[in-house]
């Protein structure tokens, strides 16, 4: 996945990838400055895109043949910051998986398993017409 991945967004983020399995998924991200806001805190953006990329992963490993995905919905609640220097952890979870959508539950935690950032989110599954 990470090759995969490499060229694209989730690349330049420096996604690392810890477990890839149908039921859960888990990456980390090293908080960088260019990550950060002002605070030296990583960047609201920066949580989003994590979880975003984990729970389109998560449903992309298990996509048949010649189907894709697009994020249709995500709600992020953030709950404390993560500082340059450390790591925080995706893990993700299924809420829901039907023919068309699946929903994901993310996880984000710092390095002493404190909850960062929750994000439920909805990807779309498109079939082959």
């Amino acid at each position: 996945m990470a090759e995969r991945l490499k060229p694209l967004f989730p690349g330049m983020l420096g996604i690392e990838w810890t477990k890839l399995e149908p039921d859960h998924v888990q990456a980390k991200l090293l908080v960088r400055m260019e990550l950060c806001t002002a605070g030296n805190s990583l960047h609201g953006g920066a949580f989003m895109a994590l979880a975003d990329t984990v729970g389109a992963v998560a449903t992309f490993i298990q996509l048949p043949k010649g189907a894709r995905t697009t994020t249709i919905e995500s709600k992020t609640n953030f709950l404390r910051g993560a500082p340059i220097g450390s790591y925080v952890h995706a893990d993700t979870r299924p809420l829901h998986r039907g023919r068309t959508t699946h929903v994901w539950d993310t996880r984000i935690t710092d390095e002493a398993g404190k909850l960062c950032a929750l994000v439920i989110q909805t990807q779309m599954l498109l079939h082959e017409a």
